[in-house]
């Protein structure tokens, strides 16, 4: 299975010059997959943090492959899928292997949308990836609603479908998981449960620990006392209890988010947590429920996207990605990708973030 991975970082990465013929070069004709495509992205002044996401959700296959089949649909209305999809498609239909592309068209239908990213301040690569990622879902739900109205008129039936919960969507069947939050009274040892879908798992990170030990923490065990008892249902009153996450349903791609930037009430504001955060290059979850589904899914990591910067408000943005078996780096415009650079690049990921 594959892994999306949304993360933040400190330093830069490497200097990067090469231009599209010397990327050529360097992957060689006999290596150069077939069928991919190699292409950075125009920078908009500030736009690094849609890059970066852009490249890493291009290069999940899955996603790609779902896009551009919505590139052939019939044409709806422009929004902020069909302008994805045509900017996948340029990309994909490109007749030279590597280049660059600028995504205006896809920039100024976010921009239109969302007032939030219509500025050229710095933005979060996190936020804008929940953003797109439920925007396109909410689009394909509306669309399926309508066609499902639409039908129903022609077969001369206008019944209401309130409260009908909405169709999951290739989106859904790509990212989404499910977490069960379980509370059990230590009065009577009753258990409840509540589950929640997620598109993402965001966890905290500490000092000189792995991405397995965050996850582990992730799911730790609380305790509930004092003011902060729990009311059971069982008991009738409010009991002293244990509450802990676990992960239900594995996603078919698994996108974590660390948390980086972090609230310092001493100096009433955000500051970022360069600590180092051991990431494995395969990744099986350990915090799964008693029942959850395919628990042993082992995760490759296919795609880092890397916050270089020393706060919240500054930095840069860039995306590693792992294609048919080596590296490659994307920093907006630039690609590049070198026999010696690759081991570099793979002890970066796997100890720095």
């Amino acid at each position: 299975m594959e892994a999306l991975v949304t993360v933040r970082r400190l330093a830069a990465v490497c200097t990067m010059g090469a231009n599209a013929s010397a990327l050529e070069k360097e992957i060689g004709p006999e290596q150069f997959p077939v069928n991919e495509h190699y292409f950075g992205l125009v920078n908009f002044g500030n736009t690094c943090y849609c890059n970066s996401v852009l490249q890493a959700l291009y290069f999940c296959r899955p996603f790609r492959e779902k896009v551009l089949a919505y590139k052939v649909q019939p044409r709806k209305k422009e929004s902020l899928l069909t302008c994805l999809s045509d900017l996948f498609n340029s990309i994909a239909t490109q007749k030279k292997k590597v280049g660059v592309i600028p995504p205006k068209k896809f920039i100024s239908r976010l921009r239109k949308e969302n007032e939030l990213f219509d500025n050229y301040m710095q933005q979060d690569a996190h936020e804008f990836l929940n953003y797109l990622l439920n925007t396109i879902a909410d689009l394909l739900q509306e669309e399926k609603k309508q066609e499902k109205q639409n039908g129903k008129l022609q077969n001369g039936s206008i019944e209401s479908e309130e409260g009908d919960k909405p169709d999951l969507t290739w989106v859904h069947e790509i990212f989404q998981g499910t977490l069960t939050n379980e509370t059990r009274c230590l009065n009577c040892e009753a258990v409840s449960s509540k589950d929640e879908d997620f598109l993402d798992l965001s966890v905290d990170v500490e000092q000189n620990t792995s991405i397995t030990h965050c996850l582990r923490g992730f799911s730790n065990t609380e305790t509930l006392c004092s003011e902060y008892k729990y009311y059971c249902e069982q008991c009738r009153s409010k009991q002293e209890a244990q509450k802990r996450m676990r992960v239900k349903k594995l996603p078919m791609i698994l996108a974590l988010h660390l948390k980086r930037f972090k609230y310092m009430d001493q100096l009433h504001r955000y500051t970022k947590l360069s600590y180092r955060v051991v990431f494995p290059l395969e990744l099986r979850l350990f915090n799964t429920s008693g029942d959850a589904t395919n628990p042993d899914r082992m995760y490759d990591l296919v795609a880092v996207v890397v916050h270089c910067g020393s706060g919240p408000n500054r930095g840069h943005y860039i995306t590693i990605v792992k294609s048919h078996g080596f590296w490659l780096l994307f920093d907006d415009d630039i690609v590049e990708v070198g026999k010696e650079q690759q081991n570099n690049l793979k002890t970066l990921i796997s100890t720095h973030f």
